[in-house]
């Protein structure tokens, strides 16, 4: 999804670099993959083509954060609660 990110810590020997890899337009995202020692990250558009990958030795990476951008159709929203479930807090009547 569009402005979903991959964040990546690599140890650079006396410091850290960070390198980001981003869906850069509607319809691509950001897959992972670790693979004989290596860390693949590759932005991917909807057919499944890649646009771009970044590779990184995984004795190197220090940290890798995936950053999804919120979701606003209805599969990615939290389930609610039973509504029969909650009972009202009543403030009356309570003495101290």
């Amino acid at each position: 999804m569009k402005g979903d990110r991959v964040e990546i810590v690599v140890d650079a020997g006396d410091t850290t670099r960070t390198y980001e890899v981003v869906a850069s337009r509607a319809g691509r995202r950001v897959e992972t993959a670790v693979r004989r020692g290596v860390v693949e990250v590759s932005e991917v558009t909807r057919n499944g083509s890649v646009v771009r990958t970044a590779r990184f030795m995984a004795a190197r990476v220090l940290a890798l954060v995936e950053q999804p951008v919120p979701r606003e159709d209805a599969s990615e929203r939290p389930l609610r609660e039973d509504p029969r479930s909650l009972r009202p807090v009543s403030t009356q009547g309570s003495t101290s």
